[in-house]
């Protein structure tokens, strides 16, 4: 890909390599004893060393971008054997390349918390999530490591790790289906310059990578393929999306997957084409770092993203999406058709107050 983009992708390049290799260390010792986050979402020692090592990383190239990431040090702070645990994981990644590893515990610690503090401003504002489906990666499913950069709120970078996913997947793929045999893949995008994805390691002039392709025109709303999470899935309106699928005549759940980066990242590999998501209530909002970026690589295939009041996402609102609910992801020549459908739905099972046009 040639673009003005070139140092940022050289740099995610190495540090998912390396950031991939920390957090299959850890999966493959068992090493995953945490704790548990306020929203009662489990946190493993791969999610703090590898937020650490991506702030490392991206504050030591770019020193002036602003940076948004999942995790604060909290837990780093009152509990020094969770600390000396990370702390020992970082110093098994090795000191050659791109990557940067932080100074110290204190440093790492703050790092963490400059992400965890952080909220998009118009600037060039790096997103990350370390762990993407940490409970799938605590089970040895598929899981992803996701980095994207805003700049004046708009989506302009992506580079996505999934570390146990390939890049010749075939459909349907589910949480179960992993495949590390040639150390996973990494999907990129630069707007403007097309969706790619290439193996996960090898330097870049070793590896060829390749360009995914455009998402074709979908007339019928019966003709779609669903992504979605559906085994895993607590934070949606209960049955809502099969409801939905039956209505559009389409099979369910498709692609069952519980982390969202890898959900636009197998839209974006044609692997699917459509996803919903509508939350318990209005109340229940999106996190940034589940979607920063990755949308990106379903956007430059084609592929068309709003809230499921039809508006488009505001990068600018926030650590969570603010002022939007829900999302509906479709090929642009359906995605008017998928949001009625949506709607008709909703308002069929008694849901029409959760719509807003």
């Amino acid at each position: 890909m040639d673009s003005n983009y070139r140092k940022e992708l050289e740099i995610a390049f190495d540090v998912l390599q390396k950031a991939s290799s920390l957090s299959q260390t850890v999966v493959s010792v068992q090493d995953k004893a945490g704790i548990e986050k306020d929203d009662l979402s489990p946190v493993t020692v791969a999610d703090f060393a590898v937020q650490g090592l991506l702030a490392a990383t991206f504050k030591g190239a770019f020193p002036q971008d602003n940076f948004v990431g999942e995790e604060d040090a909290a837990h780093l702070r009152t509990n020094e054997a969770l600390l000396s645990r990370v702390w020992e994981l970082l110093s098994t990644v090795p000191r050659d390349g791109l990557t940067k590893v932080p100074g110290s515990k204190e440093q790492l610690c703050d790092l963490v918390d400059l992400c965890g503090s952080g909220v998009p401003e118009r600037t060039r504002t790096w997103v990350f999530d370390p762990i993407d489906g940490t409970r799938t990666y605590m089970m040895g499913q598929v899981y992803a490591i996701n980095i994207g950069l805003l700049v004046d709120g708009q989506q302009m970078f992506s580079a996505v790790g999934c570390p146990n996913t390939s890049m010749d997947a075939k459909a349907p793929i589910n949480n179960p289906d992993i495949d590390p045999s040639n150390g996973g893949c990494i999907a990129f995008a630069v707007k403007g310059h097309g969706a790619w994805v290439r193996p996960m390691h090898g330097a870049t002039q070793e590896v060829t990578p390749r360009r995914l392709q455009q998402q074709p025109s979908v007339n019928r709303v019966q003709d779609l393929n669903f992504v979605t999470s559906h085994d895993m899935a607590d934070s949606i309106l209960p049955g809502i999306h099969e409801k939905l699928t039956a209505r559009m005549g389409i099979a369910f759940p498709g692609c069952d997957l519980l982390p969202w980066v890898l959900r636009w990242t197998v839209l974006a590999m044609g692997l699917g084409n459509t996803t919903v998501q509508i939350y318990k209530s209005r109340q229940r909002l999106g996190k940034i770092w589940d979607h920063a970026g990755a949308m990106l690589l379903y956007e430059e295939t084609g592929g068309k993203i709003t809230d499921i009041d039809g508006k488009p996402l505001d990068w600018m609102a926030g650590r969570k999406f603010e002022r939007n609910f829900g999302f509906v992801a479709a090929p642009p020549s359906i995605h008017a058709a998928v949001l009625e459908q949506v709607h008709s739905t909703l308002k069929e099972n008694g849901h029409a107050d959760m719509l807003r046009v």
